[in-house]
C-alpha cells in the first residue's frame, strides 16, 4: 500500500482563456471531449511539452466527470481539470487506469464535504492504494481487460435493445394512428394527403379545421394559474417545472385555457409540442388553443400530431425565419387547419387511443426492466474492478471457480427482457 502519487506523476492541464482559443493549431482537450463530444477550440501557440496528449496516454478527469480514460483520438493539448498520468517505474499505465476507476469517485465524494461541485483535491493523491509487483499488475490487468470486455458486450446488447424498444414503440404508434389496429383492414391509395400514401378504406379525409377551432380569450388580470407545455409531460402547472415566480401583472393578456382544449406551441409544433388542458388557467400568448369537436377524440389526435409524418406536414406549413427545427418558424392556426388527415369514426379513435396507451405501458415496462439490467451490470463492473485492484479476489482462480460466469448469468437471468 502506498500513496498513489508515489506510483505516478500527475500533470494538470493549462488554464486556457477564451482569448487563447482559435480555429487552427492543435485541438484543446477538455472534459467534454473525454466524453465523446467534438473539438471546438484550438491553440497554435507554444506549450509545455508535457501538456501534449497522444494516443494511448492515461488521463484522469478530476473535476465534474470523475473518471480515468485511455485517450484514442489523436494529438491534442491538455486543458485544466484533467491530469495527464505518467506512471513511475513501480506501476503500469493500464493498472493505474483501473486503480483510478476504482477509487476516484470515492475520493471526490470525500473531498466534496457537502459541496455540489465534485472534484479531486490535491491531498487525495496522498491516499494509499495497492501497488503490487509489476507481474501481479499485469495479471490483474489481463483479467480485468477480459472480464470488462465481456460485461461491456452485454451492456452494448442491452443498450441496443433500449434503442430497438424505442423504435418499436414509435412504429407501433405510427401504424395505429394512421392505419388502425385491424391488420385485415383494406387499404386504399390516397392522393389528398401530403404526409401518407395509404389509408384504411373506411376512414374519411378531413381538414383539421373540421375538428379544431381556435379559441382566443385573454386574461384581464393575470391571476389565473399559469401552465407550460413540456414534450413528455404535456400541459403542466408552470410552478411544477420552474422556480421562477412571475407576477400577475406580467401575465395580463396571456391566453385563457379550459379543460378539454388542445394547446399547440406554434413555434414548436414541428417537433410535436402539443398538450391537453385538464384545468382552467392561462398559457403563453404564443400558444394556440383549440376547442375540440365532439367527433374528435383528443388523445388520439395528440398521438397523431407527434408522429414524424404529421410533424413533417407542420414543418412545411410553418412560416418565418430559419428552419422547421430552429429559428423563428411558426405554425399559425389557419395553416394548421388546412392540413388534411384520414381518421376513423370517434369510437375507433377511442379504441386506437386505448391500444396505444396499452403498448406504451407494455414497452415502458420492458424499458424499465432493461434499464435495471444495465444499472446492475454497471454496478457489477465497478465492483469487480475495485475487488481486483484492492486484492479482495484472487484473479488467477476466479475464472476456474466459475464465479464470473455464475454472477453474469444470474444478472442476465434475473433481468431478462
Amino acid at each position: 500500500m502506498m500513496p498513489i502519487k508515489h506510483a505516478a506523476r500527475f500533470l494538470n492541464g493549462a488554464a486556457f482563456k477564451p482569448s487563447d482559443w482559435g480555429d487552427t493549431g492543435l485541438p484543446i482537450l477538455r472534459i467534454a471531449q473525454l466524453t465523446g463530444k467534438p473539438f471546438d477550440n484550438y491553440f497554435d501557440g507554444t506549450i509545455n511539452r508535457g501538456l501534449l496528449i497522444r494516443g494511448g496516454d492515461l488521463l484522469f478527469s478530476w473535476s465534474a466527470t470523475i473518471d480515468a480514460f485511455i485517450w484514442d483520438r489523436g494529438d491534442a493539448i491538455l486543458n485544466q481539470h484533467i491530469f495527464k498520468v505518467l506512471p513511475k517505474k513501480n506501476a503500469t499505465k493500464n493498472y493505474l487506469y483501473y486503480v483510478i476507476k476504482a477509487h476516484a469517485a470515492r475520493w471526490a465524494d470525500d473531498d466534496a464535504h457537502g459541496s455540489t461541485m465534485r472534484h479531486i483535491k490535491k491531498e487525495s493523491l496522498s491516499n494509499k492504494v495497492w501497488i503490487p509487483d509489476l507481474d501481479t499488475q499485469e495479471v490483474i490487468v489481463d483479467f480485468l481487460d477480459c472480464e470488462i470486455a465481456r460485461i461491456d458486450q452485454l451492456l452494448e446488447k442491452k443498450q441496443r435493445l433500449a434503442a430497438l424498444l424505442e423504435e418499436k414503440l414509435e412504429d407501433d404508434i405510427l401504424r395505429a394512428v394512421t392505419l388502425g389496429v385491424n391488420p385485415n383492414a383494406e387499404l386504399v391509395l390516397e392522393d389528398e394527403l401530403e404526409w401518407t400514401s395509404h389509408r384504411p378504406q373506411h376512414w374519411n379525409v378531413f381538414r383539421l379545421k373540421h375538428f379544431f377551432r381556435e379559441n382566443t380569450q385573454y386574461s384581464s388580470d393575470g391571476h389565473e394559474p399559469l401552465f407550460s407545455l413540456r414534450m413528455k409531460e404535456g400541459l403542466v402547472p408552470h410552478n411544477d417545472v420552474s422556480d421562477k415566480e412571475i407576477p400577475p401583472s406580467d401575465l395580463i393578456n396571456y391566453k385563457k385555457v379550459a379543460p378539454g382544449q388542445i394547446v399547440m406551441n406554434r413555434m414548436r409544433a414541428a417537433i410535436g409540442l402539443f398538450g391537453l388542458a385538464n384545468g382552467v388557467g392561462i398559457v403563453s400568448p404564443d400558444y394556440s388553443i383549440f376547442d375540440v369537436h365532439p367527433n374528435a377524440h383528443a388523445a388520439y389526435f395528440l398521438r397523431l400530431f407527434k408522429t414524424e409524418p404529421m410533424m413533417a406536414a407542420f414543418r412545411l406549413l410553418s412560416k418565418g425565419l430559419g428552419t422547421g427545427h430552429s429559428g423563428f418558424m411558426r405554425l399559425n392556426a389557419d395553416n394548421f387547419g388546412r392540413i388534411r388527415v384520414a381518421v376513423p369514426e370517434y369510437e375507433e379513435q377511442r379504441l386506437i387511443s386505448e391500444y396505444v396507451e396499452d403498448r406504451i405501458a407494455q414497452i415502458s415496462g420492458l424499458q424499465t426492466k432493461n434499464d435495471q439490467s444495465i444499472n446492475r451490470l454497471k454496478e457489477y463492473r465497478s465492483a469487480l474492478i475495485t475487488a481486483a485492484v484492492t486484492g479482495q479476489i484472487n484473479v488467477t482462480t476466479w475464472g476456474k471457480q466459475g464465479q464470473t460466469d455464475r454472477r453474469l448469468d444470474e444478472i442476465e437471468e434475473a433481468m431478462q427482457v
